[in-house]
């Protein structure tokens, strides 16, 4: 069982936003060496490797006795983040915390990352109503305006992860992309690049969407999260939530951030072979 950290920060999700989430991940590398964009707003930690043989607690806030909002129908618990086996695990269960019938996981970073690649190998369970997310995310709890670039499961189709984006606070750039043989038989690769002039998604090293508009580009640096959560109220897009009536659970072999222009820090990397890839 891992501990919370203090010095909460919520992440202020509203009921249209919350159909965005599970980030997402930016990949740069295998380019031409370029600094980080020296503004302010875009300010980034180093590059890192997590593969989960500890919880590195100055890298990780873990979220505890709260919820994002009425759209989610659980309390994040810390008692539902565990590391085993070099694996983080984040559960979801029937278990009444304050106002809510249902606890939920989630963890985030403390420090904030910019222009690179992110990816993370993961492996959801199933159950309609329910969300297994990696992505990143800054907003108004940080004094900041509200960007997030997704990566997301739901979970009633493990045959499909939706990406997407949030800038300024819309959603933007949202597909559902297909996980050959499934998001739970087995662990995949999820992965993004960010760049100041594109944003593209992986999965299991194949592009699945790319976007150059500078208007869909998000513009300042965020915090790295992954969760597991459920809801009685989004039915048209995670559908009708039914108690599975055991733990589910969501599993994270490794995450990584390879700042742009830096060597890539692991063989199975996508920041080693982007510029191979169309």
């Amino acid at each position: 069982m891992i501990s919370a950290q203090p010095n909460r920060q919520m992440r202020l999700l509203s009921v249209g936003a919350l159909l965005l989430a599970a980030a997402a991940a930016l990949f740069g590398a295998a380019q031409p060496a370029r600094a980080q964009d020296a503004s302010p707003e875009m300010q980034s930690a180093p590059s890192f490797v997590d593969d989960f043989k500890s919880f590195d607690r100055s890298r990780w806030y873990v979220s505890d006795g709260w919820s994002n909002g009425n759209h989610q129908n659980c309390t994040w618990s810390k008692s539902l983040v565990k590391l085993s086996d070099n694996m983080l695990t984040l559960g979801f269960e029937k278990r009444k915390l304050k106002d809510r019938e249902f606890a939920c996981a989630e963890i985030q970073t403390k420090q904030r990352f910019g222009y690179g690649t992110y990816e993370a190998r993961m492996k959801t369970d199933t159950g309609s109503g329910l969300n297994a997310a990696f992505f990143t995310y800054i907003g108004p709890a940080d004094k900041q305006p509200w960007y997030e670039i997704d990566f997301e499961v739901l979970t009633k189709d493990t045959s499909k992860v939706q990406v997407n984006s949030y800038i300024a606070g819309k959603p933007k750039n949202e597909k559902l992309a297909e996980v050959e043989g499934g998001t739970d038989k087995g662990f995949n690769d999820y992965a993004f690049i960010w760049e100041k002039d594109r944003l593209r998604w992986y999965v299991n090293g194949k592009l699945v969407q790319e976007v150059t508009d500078p208007e869909q580009l998000p513009t300042h640096s965020q915090k790295i999260f992954f969760s597991l959560w459920g809801s009685d109220t989004l039915k048209n897009w995670m559908g009708a939530f039914s108690d599975p009536g055991r733990q589910v659970s969501m599993q994270v072999q490794r995450v990584a951030f390879t700042a742009l222009g830096q060597p890539c820090q692991f063989p199975e990397s996508l920041a080693c072979s982007v510029s191979s890839i169309k």
